[in-house]
């Protein structure tokens, strides 16, 4: 077993991450035991994050004590991830516009412990101004302003030089026009906010998935 990122680890083909609520799972997930510790394994077919670390991710900014802002958490299957990875002195600020997902969310979050569920429109920060600032920002919203949303989310809370992720879904923004078409014109808009550290299409994992990590100008 080899630690890749800070608090993910790989063996063999599974990608792991230590369970910060030991023996709950959250999605019917595997957990596995090594030398008294329990892990979860993260579906890379399940989670955009575990999918780009699949195909081979070198920038992953994720670490312990982190303060995250998830825009699109929905049940909380990649955010779950990113709990154990942060750890008990972490928060994660969820904004999940649907009330079932929250509900979802919301017993997620209670096993953990570090995870803020808000029911809430992503497209308008000025309805969470109470969220501090945050050293990771990650967009997951399927929308055709996906870019717009992570750039009016940053401006109000991510810190300078922190980290921004966005999963592009090029279906959910044209499906007229051919996924590497979408991916050329978000990364337009992102470049001139932010430095693009890295980019990795998902497929097979995700179809038509693009993630992108990038740092605030």
């Amino acid at each position: 077993m080899k630690e890749i990122f800070q608090g993910i680890w790989k063996k063999g083909n599974q990608i792991l991450t230590e369970n910060l609520a030991p023996g709950s799972k959250v999605y019917g997930e595997e957990l596995v035991k090594i030398r008294k510790t329990e892990y979860r394994v993260w579906n890379p077919y399940r989670s955009k994050p575990a999918a780009a670390i699949a195909r081979g991710l070198r920038n992953f900014p994720l670490k312990k004590g982190m303060k995250v802002l998830y825009l699109g958490i929905a049940s909380g299957t990649t955010a779950s991830h990113f709990s154990d990875i942060i750890g008990k002195d972490g928060v994660i600020y969820g904004v999940e516009i649907s009330e079932r997902s929250i509900r979802d969310l919301n017993h997620v979050a209670e096993k953990r412990g570090n995870i803020i569920p808000i029911l809430a429109n992503a497209k308008k920060p000025e309805g969470y101004p109470w969220v501090e600032h945050v050293d990771v920002l990650f967009q997951d919203v399927a929308t055709d302003d996906q870019s717009e949303i992570l750039i009016r989310n940053a401006e109000s809370f991510l810190k300078p030089k922190g980290f921004a992720i966005i999963s592009i879904k090029s279906r959910s923004i044209d499906v007229t026009k051919p996924p590497k078409e979408i991916y050329s014109q978000e990364l337009a808009k992102l470049q001139k906010r932010f430095e693009i550290l890295e980019k990795i299409e998902l497929d097979p994992y995700e179809k038509d998935h693009m993630l992108v990590v990038m740092r605030k100008n």
